[in-house]
């Protein structure tokens, strides 16, 4: 229903499961829209935990909150939708108050970024106001978590962005703390 042929983060986490027997992976996707084909191929699976924020009501019209997983995959599936007009107190306060707590329990041994950076400021097809420097701050907070629970293992995979200069800069935030 998106823009993607393939769905990266989906292919990345089954191959690092795969190819590395990883048992647990965390995607977590700050993309201004709900990453509905993620949350569609893990919602009855344990071993991924997907974590959304996303603008609500927004294009593709699923992520409410109260889309969990099913079956065994039940408490994998952690979605955090907000109206047009958020920003870092509500973005980075969900991955800090909400993700952050359920990786004490789930543990990941991959973090797998979807790294959305159409909801930034100024982008032309979202309404969320995430500036560069929230972007860094997002992304430490990954790092950190992969740190703490993956050994450091983390993947960024880059997602929507339609402001080219706004993605240029929100890219080289992001890229920054990465390289750090």
């Amino acid at each position: 229903m998106g823009f993607c042929i393939f769905n990266n983060a989906a292919i990345a986490a089954r191959y690092a499961q795969a190819t590395y027997g990883l048992e647990r992976i965390l995607i977590a996707d700050w993309d201004v829209h709900h990453g509905n084909g993620t949350q569609a191929i893990f919602e009855a699976d344990p071993s991924v935990f997907f974590f959304s924020t996303h603008q609500w009501p927004w294009y593709p019209g699923t992520g409410a909150a109260a889309e969990t997983g099913t079956g065994a995959g039940r408490g994998t599936i952690m979605n955090r939708p907000f109206p047009a007009g958020a920003g870092r107190a509500e973005i980075l306060g969900a991955f800090e108050d909400d993700l952050i707590p359920a990786m004490k329990d789930f543990r990941p041994e991959l973090v797998i970024i979807s790294a959305g950076f159409d909801s930034r400021r100024g982008d032309p097809l979202g309404g969320f106001r995430l500036e560069d420097e929230d972007f860094a701050d997002l992304t430490r907070l990954m790092v950190a978590l992969a740190d703490e629970h993956a050994g450091g293992r983390l993947v960024s995979l880059l997602e929507g962005g339609y402001n080219l200069d706004g993605l240029a800069s929100a890219t080289a935030a992001h890229v920054k703390v990465l390289l750090d």
